[in-house]
């Protein structure tokens, strides 16, 4: 069987599905696709743990377990800051961001409807970070609605959902809570 993948995503006819076949398939095809698979050990460690973090603040709702989270974001702000590019391994996207950001959303809805957890504006370079997510729209049309990542951990929590919630119109926060213009001008 030949190496090589069809535009449809298969190989003589069948679908391919193994991962490194399919990322050589992306590296060579897709314009940038070079940039999705960037290895960085310092990005990978640092992004792995964020999500059960999140989760432990929503479980045990106690201010040593948003403590732990604040501080987790801290280090991601200060490796933005320290980096000063526009995503987490340079000026173009790559894995890691498409990891991140998913969870840097539901840090700020569930955490905030659950727990009242904001994420701090003083973390300036995450922000920016965000606010240049935010202007991708390969994020924010696969970006859920406010209300389905609240009714996710609603079910995971065993809660009941309300009828009305399920009818409301969707809103999506995507808004940054610093002067995007400072932002714009301190790049």
């Amino acid at each position: 069987m030949s190496d090589e993948i069809a535009e449809n995503g298969t190989a003589n006819g069948l679908a391919i599905l193994e991962n490194e076949k399919i990322e050589r398939h992306i590296m060579k095809s897709v314009p940038g696709g070079h940039n999705l698979f960037v290895q960085d050990k310092e990005v990978a460690s640092l992004i792995e743990n964020l999500y059960s973090k999140l989760k432990l603040v929503l479980v045990r709702k106690d201010e040593q377990k948003s403590a732990a989270l604040r501080a987790h974001l801290g280090r991601i702000d200060g490796l933005l800051e320290r980096r000063e590019t526009r995503f987490l391994t340079g000026d173009t996207m790559c894995c890691f961001d498409c990891e991140l950001m998913p969870r840097l959303q539901h840090i700020r809805v569930a955490g905030k409807y659950f727990v009242d957890f904001e994420i701090p504006t003083t973390f300036r370079a995450l922000w920016r970070y965000m606010y240049h997510m935010y202007q991708l729209d390969a994020f924010t049309q696969s970006c859920p609605a406010d209300q389905d990542i609240i009714n996710h951990y609603k079910l995971q929590q065993a809660l009941k959902m309300k009828k009305h919630e399920e009818l409301e119109t969707p809103t999506f926060t995507t808004s940054i809570p610093i002067d995007v213009n400072e932002l714009n001008n301190a790049e």
